[in-house]
């Protein structure tokens, strides 16, 4: 009896130990945050922030597989297998695995070129391979100021051109000022186009973030067409915007669709500290400015100071200090095992690539990749069992298992 209970917890142990190390677990790790919070405020639950540290067991490699691309802002997997690059100046380039530039892409619409502004993200049609339709987002000019525009049109790629653009939506109000537009845009399963955007920065702009009235600080839901889909959290809605489909965000510049799951994650910019990873559902407000984990830019609280309201959604994580997430993408490989279904951000001052093992929709552990490149990273992208991160200076990194 006692020789079949200790095999019994033996086996037990090893399914246990199999396990964590399936999903990239070392017992002991510390958390990969060591520097002290600029807020240090006490979370809402354990595990929301400076969890437990991993690290991957395969062995990977990292290339550098194109260098001074220009001002990017996004990358994005194209269906045909190849990377598309956006140039905040107002021009995309296509490029192969490799890195090796394929074709430019110009006469796009005129772009605010300034701050944060520019040509931002670029999503690719369901139906791409038969109808070559893109869509894009990018800072426009408008009367009171500039907002955040999405436009679509067919792909010539041959000629180097977009053809038949039409504008299909705009971020109203036109705001002051050339910071925080978001924006990021992703397909779902049934083919409708969520769009993240920002609150514009200043204190006069942000508070719209709680309005339901404007686009500021919203996660929007809207057909190719550009029109509300059907059955959007506030359709109906007396002076409600009927694309809204989630508030209370600061500046949303990562945004992916778990494949596991299809349910959307989104990261943003917090301010002095509190950038936050939230897994976003129709109709919940995430709480900017009335709670955050960060302070101003001076040191003073935001508003009240507060971190929790009720009504309010808490982020899955934060960082404290920030790390500035940007791009993210979820890895749905088989190559590195331990990776299946891990977010990636692109981190800018935190000049890393962050990996977030999560499980029912809680972070379980964090992985620092690419440190030592010392570079600040503005986007990431998946395609065929390898990740693309593109930075700042332009410079693309392919990462593929060794």
């Amino acid at each position: 009896m006692r020789k079949k209970a200790a095999l019994f917890f033996t086996v037990i142990a090893a399914i246990f130990v199999s396990a964590a190390l399936a999903i990239g677990y070392q017992e002991g790790l510390p958390p990969v945050e060591t520097k002290p919070g600029f807020a240090n405020y006490k979370p809402a639950f354990a595990g929301q922030t400076r969890v437990a540290g991993a690290r991957t067991k395969t062995p990977y490699k990292v290339v550098k597989i194109a260098k001074r691309l220009g001002n990017p802002f996004a990358i994005v997997a194209m269906p045909d297998g190849r990377l598309m690059v956006t140039l905040k100046s107002g021009t995309m380039e296509i490029h192969d695995n490799n890195g090796a530039l394929v074709k430019k892409i110009t006469g796009l619409p005129e772009v605010v070129y300034a701050g944060q502004g520019g040509l931002l993200d670029v999503a690719f049609d369901p139906r791409f391979g038969s109808n070559k339709i893109i869509y894009w987002s990018y800072a426009e000019k408008a009367d009171g100021g500039t907002l955040t525009a999405v436009a679509k049109g067919k792909l010539d790629v041959a000629a180097g051109k977009v053809d038949n653009v039409t504008v299909i939506f705009r971020a109203t109000p036109a705001t002051k000022g050339n910071l925080q537009f978001g924006s990021r845009l992703v397909f779902d399963k049934k083919g409708d186009l969520f769009v993240s955007l920002g609150e514009k920065f200043a204190p006069e702009n942000r508070v719209h973030a709680q309005d339901l009235d404007t686009y500021l600080g919203k996660i929007i839901r809207i057909t190719t067409a550009g029109k509300p889909v059907t059955g959007n959290p506030f359709e109906g809605r007396a002076g409600a915007r009927p694309e809204i489909y989630s508030l209370g965000h600061r500046n949303p510049d990562g945004l992916d669709i778990d494949p596991a799951t299809g349910e959307l994650w989104e990261a943003e910019f917090g301010p002095h500290g509190g950038d936050e990873v939230n897994w976003i559902r129709p109709g919940k407000n995430y709480g900017w400015p009335v709670i955050t984990y960060g302070l101003e830019y001076s040191g003073d609280k935001v508003g009240d100071g507060i971190q929790q309201k009720l009504g309010m959604e808490q982020p899955v994580y934060y960082w404290d200090p920030v790390v500035s997430p940007c791009g993210i993408c979820f890895y749905n490989g088989t190559a590195i095992p331990e990776w299946k279904d891990n977010l990636f951000l692109a981190c800018l001052s935190g000049q890393q690539i962050d990996r977030l093992i999560i499980r029912n929709n809680r972070v379980v552990g964090e992985e620092r990749l690419l440190t030592d490149k010392n570079q600040r990273f503005r986007d990431i992208a998946y395609m065929n069992n390898m990740l693309f991160a593109i930075t700042d200076d332009g410079d693309i990194y392919r990462i593929e298992k060794q």
